[in-house]
């Protein structure tokens, strides 16, 4: 099958008319349908199908047993997210083997193709949460504990789609994948080639900041008598977008929830959520603490309070040089180049796992919105790049 087949096979699920964007929680009906389509697409391949318990996915080409060579990405979305973001990697490795395949090619190790859940975190606030789970990075305790924004706990979640919360824990995919390779569009305007390789992810993480006041009349209470939360919030929000450009870094509040979170009411309390990215760790370090100083500064002058507590925190990722310089060799002399996402392979190569990226050009350099783009062209380059790479990887 085509990847332009395969392509405008799943684009419809989760895609909002009016929009144009996808929303595809972890576990949701939307998700669930991409993660069928998936199954589905793996049966007519006669592909062998394993999973965790959490819900991640591996189907299997070649040899039954031993290590092999994994690629994949996943199907969920950030909310009102792009096309490309996760799904194009796991149709290109479906094209991919599809291409070996049809050329005649049988594997020397088994050849895997990925889908794992949750990786953008947009339901439960985790990114990378069926990766983390799996590798043993975050406990089956504190993922089961999680609850969306409607208060539904990941157990009940999973029971909903059918899977036994009593089963999330390591994974046993994982001693079966020697080395991953994950494809994925390029979210920024670093590519400017066709395809490329990537070597390393930056350190970034999630840190909730939570402002305290005083409730009050918005139309009785005196400018000068308030203890307004929200306005220690705006300056920090303020704060972010300096240090960050000071910094060469990137800082980003995205969301808040405000309590009463009525029109004619002073805030009791505002929490925003602040993600944080670096080229390096001491960077990223100096800027949350820059931030985080300011904001307590602030606080101090509008008599509010404030509380930073990281929610996740990943270290920087350096992929092997070995394994990127093959691919680089395969692909002619692909470009290199960091990355300031994250992605289920920083944490699978974190667990020891070798493991590599490639990343198709995004020529506008949008991502995490209804805008990302990948010209057609490039993705049948992306295709050709992987079916290459595992072709040599699987020799």
């Amino acid at each position: 099958m085509s990847f332009e087949s395969l392509w405008a096979d799943q684009s419809a699920i989760g895609r909002n008319p009016e929009t144009g964007g996808y929303t595809r929680g972890g576990w949701t009906p939307t998700e669930r349908e991409a993660t069928h389509w998936f199954l589905d697409q793996c049966a007519a391949r006669g592909l062998a199908v394993e999973s965790d318990g959490i819900g991640n996915l591996i189907a299997w080409w070649g040899a039954s047993d031993g290590p092999g060579v994994v690629t994949g990405s996943h199907l969920d979305s950030v909310i009102d997210g792009g096309a490309f973001d996760g799904p194009l990697g796991v149709v290109s490795a479906l094209a991919a083997i599809d291409r070996l395949r049809a050329e005649g090619f049988e594997p020397s190790v088994p050849l895997g193709v990925g889908a794992f859940v949750e990786e953008e975190g947009s339901r439960f606030g985790m990114p990378c949460l069926g990766s983390r789970v799996a590798a043993g990075v975050l406990s089956a305790e504190k993922a089961l504990a999680l609850t969306d924004r409607a208060g539904v706990p990941l157990a009940l979640a999973l029971e909903q789609a059918g899977i036994d919360p009593a089963g999330v824990g390591p994974s046993p995919l994982l001693q079966r994948m020697g080395t991953f390779v994950e494809l994925h569009v390029e979210q920024g305007r670093g590519l400017t080639a066709p395809v490329g390789v990537a070597s390393s992810i930056w350190p970034h993480g999630r840190f909730r900041f939570t402002f305290g006041g005083e409730a009050n009349h918005a139309g009785t209470t005196l400018m000068e008598d308030r203890h307004d939360p929200m306005l220690t919030y705006a300056m920090t929000a303020l704060a972010a977008n300096k240090q960050a450009r000071l910094a060469g870094a990137r800082a980003t509040f995205g969301r808040i929830s405000v309590e009463p979170n009525g029109t004619n009411a002073v805030p009791s309390q505002v929490t925003a959520w602040l993600d944080a990215r670096a080229a390096d760790t001491a960077t990223l370090e100096l800027l949350l603490a820059a931030i985080t100083k300011q904001a307590t500064e602030r606080a101090e002058r509008d008599g509010t309070t404030l509380e930073v507590t990281p929610e996740s925190v990943s270290p920087i990722v350096n992929f092997p040089t070995g394994l990127r310089d093959r691919l680089v060799g395969v692909l002619d002399g692909a470009p290199v180049l960091p990355t300031g996402a994250g992605h289920d392979a920083g944490v699978f190569s974190d667990a020891g796992i070798p493991t590599a990226m490639l990343f198709v050009r995004n020529p506008t350099g949008i991502s995490h919105s209804p805008a990302e783009y990948a010209e057609q062209d490039d993705c049948l380059a992306g295709v050709e790049a992987l079916a290459a790479v595992l072709k040599d990887l699987a020799k």
